[in-house]
Parts: structure tokens; sequence; C-alpha cells
């Protein structure tokens, strides 16, 4: 039939006009059974119709767990606003505002996920590597219920793991082999400094010992 769609080809919903990311369509950043419970679920057609970078933000603080699918594969709040960013694509300087909002740990989980899909490798360390300093309490919810974990481990999963919150994240090379390539610097652990710290002090002490000493035999040698 002139006109119609070719046989064998199944329309996609949902797909995103525009630049590709990761040499695909954004939308498929999502596994398609994924994205159809999206659109089938109740939060997608009453929360988030309409949204722009600037209200999904208020979408995103109101959020008080993370997670991808529970009960019989139901999709989160949150990995519908994820859903949500990869359709808008908000500029970078947005997702930097919601990484720097320290007190609402929601959008910061939000934003991280959503650069850790979409970003270059090297933008992906250089944005989440700081979130392993951040201790606060995140809700997760999965087929299982509840847990709490923290932001840091949180990060740390979308470093490491291949999964996260039910969606295959692309891949992303080990760090040492981009240190080596010179495309980023090497990371200095937060317990590397302490311990620079404590050598400091150690050395601080032994010095001052040391002129006790000396001010001690002076004493001895004035008598």
């Amino acid at each position: 039939m002139e006109g119609g769609p070719e046989r064998g080809i199944t329309l996609e919903r949902g797909l995103v006009k525009g630049q590709e990311i990761h040499s695909q369509n954004p939308a498929r950043l999502i596994e398609k059974i994924i994205r159809e419970r999206i659109f089938d679920s109740l939060y997608w057609k009453e929360q988030c119709f309409g949204l722009t970078a600037a209200t999904l933000c208020d979408r995103a603080v109101e959020l008080t767990y993370i997670g991808g699918q529970y009960g019989q594969q139901r999709p989160t709040p949150f990995l519908c606003l994820a859903f949500k960013m990869i359709q808008l694509q908000p500029e970078k300087e947005i997702i930097l505002e919601y990484m720097a909002a320290e007190d609402l740990k929601y959008l910061r989980a939000l934003a991280a996920f959503y650069i850790r899909l979409t970003y270059p490798a090297v933008e992906v360390y250089k944005l989440l590597e700081p979130l392993l300093a951040d201790y606060h309490k995140l809700k997760l919810r999965n087929m299982n219920g509840f847990r709490l974990i923290h932001l840091d481990e949180f990060a740390d999963m979308l470093l490491t793991d291949e999964r996260v919150c039910d969606i295959a994240l692309p891949r992303l090379p080990k760090r040492i082999v981009l240190e080596d390539m010179e495309e980023i610097e090497p990371r200095e652990s937060a317990l590397g400094s302490e311990l620079s710290d404590l050598e400091g002090d150690s050395d601080n002490v032994s010095d001052d010992e040391s002129n006790i000493g000396v001010d001690k035999d002076d004493g001895e040698a004035d008598e």
C-alpha cells in the first residue's frame, strides 16, 4: 500500500527528535519494554505531561526514593523523570545546577543518573566522583521492597555497575585507561589526603619533641 508503513517496521513511541546520544536515538537509552511501561504508568500520564526542564526540578524535589521497577514491574517516579529528562535534554548549565543542589539529594541523584546515561566518559567521572564524598541517605526501591543506601554508594554503582535502576548503562571505560590516554587527571582519594594530613601532624609532633629535648639539654648545661 502506498503511503503506509513498510512491512516489518514497528513504530516506537517516545523517540526523541534531535541530536543522537551514544550514536543512537536518546530514547533507546531506556529499553523499549521499560519505555512502554513508563508511558502506561499513571505517574507518567498525570505528573510528567507538559514538564519542562524548570518544572521537572519541582517534580524531582518531591521524590522520596530512587529505583527502577517495583511490584508488578511498575516504573518508579524516579525512572519516569529520568526518561523525561532524556526527552527534554536540558542544557548542561541546568544539569550542573541540579548537581550543585547539595540539600536536594533526590534531585542530585536524578541528575547523576542522567549524566551517567548521556554524557561522555570523561565528564561522567569528573561530575560523579565528587558525589563519592556525599553521605546523604537515600531510599532505594526495587522488586524486593525498600532498602537504605547513601548517595556515595549510588555514585559508585553508576561508576562501576553495568545495570542501575534496572537500566543497562552505556559502556564506561576504566578510569585508568583514560588516565593512560591523558584524558583525565589521576584522582586523589579522600583517604590519601587524610593520610597526608596525619603524616604532617606526625612530623610536627616529632619536631616539637626534638625542640623539647634541645631545651632540656640546654637547661642541664646551664646548671
